[in-house]
């Protein structure tokens, strides 16, 4: 593993041997904490890995030991809990937690193993929290798609079918090009979502194709050049107007920086000349979603009673378990860990250079020099003094 270990080699393997699936019930309990916990470090130690180019040992950790559909499962339901159990949750008279922490924790877990299964693939108050962390896990997903359609022409008839016909994904992406929802104006200026905030593009970037452009326009590159999809896809009159939307946005400079895409180029050209076809009506055998319709067999009827259980056994912590957790949580992110895998580093509060140095009270500022901290003493001290307080309570 990477120079920075989180994980001796023998952990790693003993925390991916013991993944598994949680209830619905259990979800926020002490041991769904513990393996929230274990996934946390297995994603920081797969960034640490990749950033550092020393092979995939997390990923072949969890296909040796078949670890993936547990990911995927934990995944759905996480996605269940958030549909059925939180909103009935949240409207309990009794729900008054001291501490949202615990619920926030939940939430963040299927942001936690995205995170993971992006990391493995590409190396081959509350409300708004959650609001924000939709829109990051989204942008994660569409990573994960654009690495599943790397592989179309070895996916199944059922996922291919579903993911041509029944959501018609080249349709789709065609659409989020058009709306570019990472990309706004705030002030005037340009910005765009990347590394999970929002970042101002200086003009001489504007011009740069961003990760999540890069992303789709790879999507359609396999899909639509793709022998296998293209044999299955329905070239409808809908469809061929949608397709041809992207000659528009096919401009020299997209494609310099993607040779690859003067092929999509080609494509579109022929399929301008292209007659269409009326909508299949195959018989198509397919897969339903296995874990989604068997979580919701099991608990059919129970979400209530689910909430009613969180909110007494899981949601309401006493003082001294909070406290407890609390200090695990600070254990598992730590501070030279978490550096190490940040996207971009650190910069001096107060002249914007790239900063080395950390205020050595409150731990929350960093500077470049002796003499910035100095300058900026006079705006930072008051929080500082009040931070360093807060720390010395606890």
């Amino acid at each position: 593993m990477g120079d920075l270990e989180l994980l001796l080699p023998g952990e790693a393997a003993a925390l991916v041997r013991g993944l598994r699936s949680f209830p619905l019930r259990e979800m926020g309990s002490g041991g769904w904490n513990q393996q929230h916990e274990n996934l946390e470090k297995l994603n920081m130690q797969a960034i640490l890995d990749a950033t550092a180019s020393q092979g995939e040992p997390i990923q072949e950790l969890l296909v040796t030991h078949g670890k993936i559909p547990t990911l995927v499962e934990e995944l759905i339901a996480v996605e269940m809990w958030k549909q059925k159990v939180f909103p009935v949750l949240c409207r309990l008279e009794d729900f008054k937690p001291q501490n949202t922490f615990p619920i926030y924790m939940v939430i963040h877990h299927e942001a936690s193993i995205i995170n993971l299964l992006e990391t493995v693939f590409f190396h081959k108050e509350l409300q708004k929290q959650a609001e924000l962390m939709e829109f990051e896990i989204a942008s994660k997903a569409l990573s994960v798609l654009r690495y599943i359609t790397d592989c179309v022409d070895s996916l199944s008839l059922s996922t291919l079918n579903r993911m041509l016909s029944t959501h018609n994904l080249p349709c789709l992406l065609v659409e989020l090009l058009e709306h570019n929802p990472w990309s706004r104006r705030e002030g005037g200026k340009l910005q765009q979502f990347e590394g999970g905030h929002w970042q101002t593009v200086a003009p001489s970037e504007q011009q740069k194709l961003s990760k999540l452009d890069g992303q789709v326009w790879i999507a359609l590159y396999n899909l639509l050049l793709s022998h296998e999809a293209r044999a299955r896809y329905c070239l409808t009159s809908f469809a061929k107007g949608q397709l041809l939307k992207l000659q528009a946005f096919l401009t020299d400079t997209l494609v310099d920086q993607l040779p690859n895409l003067a092929g999509l180029q080609g494509f579109l050209a022929q399929l301008a000349l292209t007659e269409t076809q009326p909508p299949k009506k195959d018989l198509v055998l397919e897969q339903i979603p296995e874990i989604w319709e068997r979580l919701e067999r099991e608990n059919r009827g129970k979400w209530q009673a689910i909430a009613k259980y969180q909110l007494r056994h899981v949601f309401s912590p006493s003082e001294q378990d909070l406290r407890l957790q609390a200090r695990r949580w600070a254990e598992t992110y730590r501070l030279d860990v978490l550096e190490a895998i940040a996207p971009e580093r650190p910069r001096c509060a107060y002249c914007s250079a790239e900063a080395s140095k950390r205020c050595s009270r409150c731990q929350n500022e960093w500077y470049c020099c002796r003499e910035c901290q100095v300058k900026h003493w006079e705006k930072h001290g008051k929080a500082c003094v009040l931070a360093a307080q807060g720390d010395r309570a606890k």
